[in-house]
């Protein structure tokens, strides 16, 4: 492990992983190259959430000042929560284990959040595969209708969690990544928090990060953990009327009746946690989340409030 002193300032990356140790290693290969300058390489931590695979050991071998941080069990999103509580810069960087920083942007985003006090979260544009091709969610949020920030870009109402970078004390004001969303439009929640706090949320082209999607993915997992968390949000933060909106939506884009009952029975499953944990929204943040909801159409909504 390097000193603090011979590391980049500003920015420290976060990664998150899971049994993916050849993506983790694809992409801590990329990572280790960026450099603050010309110098100084960034600080990486990463959160290991219990992998089975030997992710850690493989890590250590490759990778010995690379920081990897082990949990208990398999937190999902939350397990960001426990990178950023080592996190000594005043900014932090997330990625997943198949998305890595490109180039100069982690010093171009620590100039634009030095250069602008009101901006808490930049959202990267997401290039996409080996033929680096733009993610359709960038053309959604260079079309928000939100204000727009001279020489950076517009405002959005959510991030991508393994796309953005962060003032780290709004994260931890925040409270981070809600445990019990687990992963799956996990991003929602904590962007409206920051929002309430008064933080503003901002595409920022020039910030680019290079997405290689994994094989290792469990699509049918995530679309059903994703349109409960996208209910749970709208209840937990959203007025009666608003929620019940987004309520409807998100029903009316299940495939068949029989993956409406499921939703439904993993919605009321976590009811009372709801129900508990509800602190609606002031009434700015709700009209700047009903501007986008009317600018934009219900398919594509969750590219820029419920992401992923």
């Amino acid at each position: 492990m390097l000193a603090d002193e011979a590391y980049a300032t500003r920015v420290t990356i976060v990664v998150l992983t899971y049994n993916r140790k050849e993506d983790l290693c694809a992409t801590l290969a990329r990572l280790t190259r960026l450099r603050d300058g010309a110098s100084l390489p960034y600080r990486i931590i990463v959160v290991d959430n219990a992998s089975t695979d030997g992710t850690g050991e493989r890590v250590h071998a490759e990778y010995p000042h690379v920081e990897v941080v082990r949990a208990p069990s398999n937190l999902g999103a939350a397990g960001r929560n426990m990178g950023v509580a080592r996190v000594r810069t005043p900014y932090v960087a997330f990625c997943d284990d198949d998305t890595a920083w490109q180039g100069s942007s982690l010093s171009i985003a620590a100039h634009i959040l030095d250069a602008h006090p009101v901006i808490t979260v930049l959202n990267a544009r997401i290039v996409v595969g080996e033929d680096a091709r733009s993610d359709p969610a960038c053309d959604i949020m260079a079309a928000s209708p939100l204000r727009s920030f001279e020489g950076v870009g517009p405002e959005l109402i959510g991030f991508m969690a393994g796309a953005c970078v962060m003032r780290t004390e709004a994260f931890r004001k925040a409270g981070g990544y809600w445990p019990p969303f687990f992963i799956g439009g996990e991003e929602a929640l904590l962007a409206l928090d920051i929002m309430e706090q008064g933080g503003r949320i901002v595409f920022a082209p020039n910030v680019v990060t290079h997405h290689r999607p994994s094989r290792l993915r469990d699509a049918r997992q995530r679309r059903s953990l994703t349109a409960r968390n996208d209910i749970w949000t709208a209840w937990l933060r959203f007025p009666a009327g608003m929620a019940l909106r987004r309520s409807f939506q998100v029903f009316a884009k299940c495939a068949s009746w029989l993956d409406r009952l499921r939703l439904a029975r993993d919605v009321l499953a976590g009811a009372w946690l709801v129900a508990r944990y509800r602190q609606v929204l002031c009434q700015p943040v709700c009209r700047s989340v009903e501007e986008v909801w009317n600018e934009e159409s219900a398919p594509t909504l969750r590219h820029t409030v419920y992401t992923r």
